[in-house]
């Protein structure tokens, strides 16, 4: 794993998050930046976990593969789960899914950290 790449995508849904919660202060439903916003997390998902393939087939790297595969699947899933959610439900709460998914892929991918750095 490449840690400047997992930073970017801990900052980045760390401010989808934020964005999301001010619609919920503000009584708002998600719309469509918040989604494009989304789904650039899960591009840069997409990148970490390719990076991660790559880097595990061509390095010797002791790590619990159906553990930490499992994390980076879990992690590719939510936000676009969250964002049909999103986009069907047209009240706040929207922002709150938006929001909670947002927190939980930051969550996952830390821990993907440290079970890349328990195999190091």
């Amino acid at each position: 794993m490449v840690l400047p790449l997992l930073i970017l995508v801990v900052v980045a849904c760390a401010a989808l998050a934020g964005w999301a919660l001010w619609f919920v202060a503000r009584d708002r439903a998600v719309i469509l930046r918040q989604l494009f916003g989304a789904a650039v997390v899960e591009a840069l998902l997409v990148v970490q976990a390719v990076l991660a393939g790559v880097l595990m087939a061509t390095r010797d790297h002791a790590v619990d593969g159906p553990l930490f595969w499992g994390y980076v699947a879990t992690a590719l899933v939510i936000l676009p789960v969250a964002a049909v959610w999103a986009f069907a439900e047209r009240t706040k709460w929207s922002s709150v899914v938006l929001a909670v998914a947002a927190l939980t892929v930051a969550f996952l991918d830390w821990r993907l950290w440290q079970i890349w750095g328990a195999g190091a």
